[in-house]
């Protein structure tokens, strides 16, 4: 049987929207291993650290670009008053996790290790506030004690507190799941409860905040049209109050039944499938709730934000399951790849993604051993890393010449051959995930607009899909360089093995 060919027509010359580096956005929650045990280590740990915060954790992040982090959830937001975490660690009162194993936690990782920890990263911190079980003055306050300076109550108490100046917080969270663990709100309630948060959610000086309400879930669309009739009336004259600037839209892929949702190495062909199908559905949330504000705002001027992301399986046998630990095997990485040309497409109105988690929690690009310390890169480290180029890039249009594989999958049809491109800095960087579990496709791009120089390409794949890594062997799934890559004029034929995930990038002239 003969490998598939898919040709398309990229014209380089011709600008889309910008692919927002933000949608390559990270989340760290008090949740499991991720804080303790996964950023934080404690300052008397043997881990080289800074200020308790591991050093290893903070480089390989920084080899992804990382552009932002969000945290303290989550499910833990709407539950964390921001008070018990700063000041001497010694006098931090304690509390109890009620969400993520009932464990009890010290509060020895607050506001000011948070923001050091994304000075060492480089990345925007997007914090989430508490909406359910706190206050507008509590919120209020936050703010405040971050992005003031001068004099004031909360600025004397920050300085108190060894930080004199104000940090830059541009994201900033109106609560989380307000559906759900954040509150159990209504719609209704919950846009009223936005447009008063947001309020007094102020700007100090010149920190500007971007506000982000707690949107849907899944295909909630009447929560997003809610939310939006608060910003102002339908049509074109539409001109958004300024009570938030983005809503948030949450999605998980699971393949399985909320109570078995399966496993994260052991799956046959079948729940390969299954999961690779409700990671494609995403696009059609995308779209649906991008049409429902499309129809209040054609002009685009409030953001949709996919702040929760990934997998989510059954935790790892013998674990905790309130931490949700689980490894991450090519099939992760394969979904990963898949969501962000669908990101990539959805560029004119996403501006904004946030992965769940970054350690040791669902979908995690790290995974840290708490016997031995060793630090593991997963596979879906690795797609974020290869697919780097498309930060703040210039998304390209495909257009395809000729059908592409698909296979059915019960009720549903996967087209197995998924790809996405954009242009920055003289080079068109293209992704290109194989799908089929089996079979190998080829692509043939016909850069046209453009004079095609030096072409370097890289592929992650390895035997199987249920194949990912562990300290004992840490780069069974890791990106090398890819040979089966042709020139011949402006046209790139690209070989993609099966279940492989492949970038090209290309000096154009």
């Amino acid at each position: 049987m003969s490998d598939a060919v898919v040709s398309a027509v990229l014209n380089v010359d011709v600008k889309g929207p910008v692919i927002s580096r933000h949608v390559y956005g990270h989340f760290a929650e008090h949740l499991g291993r991720c804080i303790y045990g996964g950023f934080y280590v404690g300052e008397d740990s043997d881990i080289p650290n800074a200020g308790g915060i591991r050093l290893d954790v903070v480089e390989a992040l920084r080899a992804l670009n990382i552009p932002n982090l969000r945290w303290p959830g989550g499910c833990f937001a709407d539950e964390y008053h921001w008070m018990d975490g700063i000041g001497p660690k010694e006098q931090r009162p304690s509390m109890v996790n009620t969400h993520w194993g009932n464990v009890e936690e010290n509060n020895h990782f607050g506001t000011h290790e948070f923001m050091a920890l994304c000075e060492l990263l480089g990345a925007d911190p997007y914090i989430s506030g508490n909406v359910g079980s706190g206050t507008v003055k509590e919120m209020s306050d936050w703010v405040e004690y971050l992005t003031r300076e001068g004099d004031s109550p909360m600025v004397r108490l920050r300085k108190a507190n060894g930080r004199q100046e104000p940090w830059r917080v541009p994201f900033w969270g109106l609560g989380n799941e307000a559906w759900g663990c954040g509150g159990n709100m209504t719609a209704q309630q919950y846009a009223a409860e936005a447009r008063r948060y947001g309020t007094y959610c102020r700007d100090h000086g010149d920190n500007r905040l971007y506000r982000i309400a707690a949107g849907a879930n899944s295909d909630d669309y009447s929560w997003t049209e809610a939310l939006m009739k608060q910003l102002g009336d339908l049509g074109c004259a539409y001109r958004p109050q300024p009570f938030y600037q983005a809503l948030s839209l949450h999605y998980y892929t699971i393949p399985g039944t909320w109570q078995d949702k399966g496993a994260a190495t052991v799956f046959d062909t079948d729940e390969y499938y299954r999961t690779l199908v409700k990671a494609a559905h995403t696009d059609e949330l995308l779209t649906g709730h991008s049409n429902v504000m499309d129809c209040y705002d054609p002009g685009k001027s409030v953001g949709l934000v996919m702040d929760e992301w990934g997998t989510w399986w059954n935790v790892e046998p013998g674990t905790n399951p309130g931490f949700l630990y689980q490894q991450n095997t090519l099939r992760d990485a394969l979904v990963a790849s898949l969501h962000f040309d669908i990101f990539h497409r959805h560029a004119d109105r996403l501006v904004m993604a946030n992965i769940a988690q970054t350690v040791n929690v669902l979908q995690a690009m790290i995974l840290t051993d708490p016997d031995s310390g060793a630090l593991v890169l997963t596979p879906t480290y690795h797609v974020f890393e290869m697919n780097k180029g498309h930060q703040d890039a210039t998304a390209l249009r495909v257009d395809l010449l000729s059908d592409v594989p698909a296979r059915e999958v019960g009720p549903d049809t996967l087209k197995t051959v998924s790809l996405s491109a954009s242009r920055k800095d003289g080079k068109v960087l293209v992704s290109l995930s194989n799908l089929d579990a089996d079979g190998a496709a080829d692509v043939e791009l016909d850069l046209r607009g453009g004079i095609v120089g030096e072409v370097v390409s890289r592929i992650l794949t390895a035997g199987a899909p249920q194949t990912h890594n562990t300290p004992d062997a840490p780069a069974a799934v890791a990106p090398r360089s890819h040979e089966q890559v042709t020139v011949t004029g402006t046209r790139v034929r690209v070989h993609l093995p099966a279940h492989s995930f492949v970038t090209v990038q290309v000096d154009v002239a």
